[in-house]
């Protein structure tokens, strides 16, 4: 095994509204909620809730054709991928296909909070979406 995760960064969950959602992250769980932030490039809305040292990430579409919309149209709402912090991504990416993984993304990406992410495929990570993140220095 080469370097491990240093984190869990975040649970990502999608939701067909936040705004739905929020009374009882807030409420019922105690979660504190830092901001929404819009990552067009996804075509999706972010609302961020901290709970002690992980966030969790509501994942709202804001297009028809986005990879969230597509995921709600057959999953329904609910666990969407867990995110785990690493340092230098493009080794990471490297290391995990030289292991035999499939990755969806080859080459990092800008994600929320500027961070550097990158998914590998559910079919290799035992049905889980598993996100790396480097976050932003």
């Amino acid at each position: 095994m080469k370097k491990p995760v240093k984190a869990l960064n975040h649970v990502g969950i999608a939701v067909k509204s936040i705004d739905a959602q929020r009374p009882f992250y807030e409420e019922h769980l105690g979660a504190e909620f830092e901001c929404y932030e819009e990552v067009a490039t996804q075509k999706v809305k972010v609302g961020f809730f901290k709970v002690g040292d992980v966030r969790l990430e509501l994942l709202e579409p804001t297009d028809p054709s986005s990879p969230i919309a597509k995921f709600l149209e057959t999953r329904g709402e609910g666990l969407h991928h867990l995110a785990f912090t690493v340092d230098d991504i493009e080794e990471r990416i490297a290391d995990l296909k030289e292991s035999g993984l499939r990755m969806i993304d080859e080459t990092p990406r800008l994600g929320a909070h500027h961070m550097k992410i990158a998914f590998a495929h559910p079919k290799s990570t035992h049905g889980v979406l598993t996100e790396l993140c480097e976050p932003a220095e």
